[in-house]
């Protein structure tokens, strides 16, 4: 019998010892990432982005595409409503692409290195890297890091939860506002490294065409008239005291005035799809996670199904005009 004990104990003596050996610390992890980061080349992802925005929230799927040094290309689709645009960084520079409009804008940025990318690998390595307080917990298929974010309004959404599985590959990521409500939730669908490309998979061209084949004829057309939509946040010291129509050869324009400390003006033209054209665009790109925008010291850019908008103040930061061209996507509340 006390054979039979002593044999007991020395098997669940090795269980919890081979259970230890198995276990990795957060610095063993941390480590781990820092060695995939070198030997990152190349990868393809597909996942799916939700939005929540007030009491509705918007899906999107997206395509990632990254080649060493640095290539980019990803593609957010909203099929619901049939929108797509996409994010292009190659060696001539960052380009928007609304294949809808027939329309690119090339930014002068080193996007996206600037800040926090919820759908790229090697940013959510970076954020884990960058903080030395990161939480860290070990369940029993994946690790989970919650991290400060880097992005440019960090105030608004300073926390992150990522979720890597054992080898490393990404499973979900939560950003986070101030009370913990996951406003954006990105869940790998699909991850494959060392991936292989054509020459021309990131050319701007190239991908503007792939992008419009197969598109509704009625895309960007033009022909639906411009709903006019209001910013639902209500900024102190900003009300809105004028609205104008004005009729374009092409188009339809519409002007909001908003007066007071906060002052502001919105434009948001709807115009008909023309010849393929290049815009330069001045300002950082920064992602509303509904679209791409770019935003400079005193304006703020952006294209959103089939629509240009443009905030223009003296008054607002650029965090302002960040949260207002956000809430602009909301329900319209006049």
């Amino acid at each position: 019998m006390r054979k039979k004990l002593m044999l007991l104990m020395t098997g669940l003596m090795v269980i919890f010892i081979l259970a230890a050996c198995g276990s990795k610390s957060q610095e063993d992890v941390v480590n781990d990432l820092r060695s995939k980061q070198k030997d990152l080349s190349s990868y393809k992802v597909d996942a799916k982005m939700t939005l929540k925005m007030g009491t509705d929230s918007q899906v999107y799927e997206v395509e990632i595409w990254h080649k060493d040094p640095a290539y980019y290309r990803v593609n957010l689709k909203n099929p619901e409503k049939d929108q797509s645009q996409m994010i292009l960084r190659n060696d001539q520079g960052v380009f928007v692409l609304t294949p809808a409009l027939n329309k690119s804008f090339k930014f002068q940025s080193d996007w996206p290195q600037n800040s926090s990318q919820a759908y790229l690998y090697e940013s959510l390595i970076k954020d884990i890297l960058a903080d030395k307080e990161a939480k860290f917990t070990e369940t029993k298929g994946n690790y989970v890091f919650e991290t400060k974010t880097r992005y440019q309004n960090n105030s608004m959404l300073p926390t992150q939860e990522i979720k890597l599985k054992k080898d490393l590959s990404p499973v979900s990521v939560k950003v986070m506002d101030p009370d913990r409500n996951a406003l954006v939730t990105v869940e790998f669908e699909k991850v494959k490294f060392n991936a292989k490309f054509d020459k021309d998979d990131f050319d701007m061209k190239k991908n503007m065409t792939r992008a419009q084949i197969g598109m509704p004829a009625m895309a960007g057309s033009g022909e639906e008239s411009l709903t006019v939509k209001y910013p639902a946040l209500e900024l102190k010291g900003a009300k809105l005291v004028d609205e104008k129509e004005i009729s374009l050869e092409n188009g339809e324009r519409v002007v909001l005035t908003y007066d007071g400390k906060k002052s502001y003006t919105l434009v948001q033209e709807k115009v008909k799809a023309k010849e393929a054209s290049t815009t330069i665009v001045e300002g950082n790109l920064v992602d509303l996670g509904f679209t791409i925008g770019a935003v400079s010291s005193h304006s703020m850019t952006w294209s959103h199904d089939g629509v240009d908008y443009m905030i223009a103040s003296k008054n607002l930061t650029k965090e302002e005009m960040i949260e207002v061209a956000k809430s602009v996507q909301a329900e319209a509340v006049k």
